[in-house]
């Protein structure tokens, strides 16, 4: 019975402890997380402009708004053209670079900064890089184009519609890839040597060492890197705001981007809470599928 006891008495006073330990997160998390969530829920139905202290309730007007708007579904059209194609060529050309750096034998810590270091810029000074090396008149890419008499080659890639989106798109590209690399270098890294001895002692060459035993061995990077990549492309706005300012006309307006705009731009808060929330459950759809379908392929292999 004593010995019970005791372990009653142990077991209350490392409840007690745990609580008070995690209670000065939790009250963080509250303050700057669930508060502002539930407070986002209630000026979804609303039409506060985010300065006058008076809110007016309008129920479902803003979800109803967003359901009909051109506007709004053009900025789907566009955020569901950036996720595709950024998940695809940012993960396409990672993992092509980590492939490339651990084959390296010399200088690969150097090699690893390199592509690592557009990482580090800030999306504003990226933005601003690339309207320089974009722009149609004194543009480095033009300006190359011109040198190897391609000339007529010359695009206005921030001020035509129909190329806007994709120079976001490469501008994106060549910040984000070497992130991901990083992350598939490490999967790399931990594939045993003695798998792929075996398959080129038995005839395969690279491509199906690779398709048949490297690709099958990254499952768990593959799914890190399309989820970060995904959220990160259905969040993106530095580069947008930065580049093209959502235009040429609306050509390149995103479900984040409009949000801004709306919502500060034309003082129209309770609309831009509504599409927020849109949004988020967007990417927690998104996400949920995403992680089922890559785990799948995980057991699988």
């Amino acid at each position: 019975m004593n010995a019970t006891i005791v372990k009653k008495k142990k077991k209350k006073w490392w409840l007690t402890y745990t609580f008070w330990f995690i209670l000065p997160s939790f009250l963080l998390y509250t303050i700057f997380v669930i508060w502002p969530t539930l407070s986002s829920i209630n000026l979804s139905f609303t039409s506060w402009d985010g300065i006058n202290p008076e809110v007016r309730y309008i129920g479902f007007e803003n979800f109803k708004e967003i359901w009909e708007s051109t506007r709004v579904h053009n900025a789907l059209k566009n955020t569901i053209i950036l996720a595709v194609a950024l998940v695809i060529l940012e993960n396409i050309v990672a993992l092509g670079l980590a492939i490339l750096v651990d084959k390296v034998r010399w200088c690969r810590n150097l090699f690893r900064s390199i592509f690592y270091f557009p990482v580090l810029m800030s999306g504003i000074i990226m933005g601003f890089i690339w309207m320089i090396i974009l722009n149609y008149n004194f543009g480095v890419f033009n300006q190359l184009l011109e040198k190897i008499g391609l000339g007529s080659w010359k695009l206005d890639w921030l001020g035509d519609p129909d190329f806007a989106l994709w120079a976001i798109i490469l501008s994106t590209v060549w910040k984000a890839a070497g992130y991901y690399m990083i992350i598939y270098l490490a999967g790399l890294q931990g594939i045993p040597q003695e798998l792929l001895e075996a398959a080129s002692i038995d005839g395969a060459g690279r491509w199906k060492q690779f398709i048949h035993i490297t690709f099958p061995l990254l499952a768990g990077a593959t799914t890190v890197c399309v989820m970060l990549s995904m959220i990160g492309s259905l969040k993106l706005f530095d580069q947008i705001a930065v580049m093209t300012n959502g235009g040429p006309g609306f050509s390149t307006e995103t479900l984040t981007y409009i949000i801004y705009r709306v919502a500060f731009g034309e003082g129209r808060q309770g609309f831009g809470t509504a599409l927020s929330l849109v949004l988020f459950a967007i990417i927690l759809i998104v996400s949920l599928i995403q992680i089922k379908l890559l785990r799948k392929r995980e057991v699988q292999m």
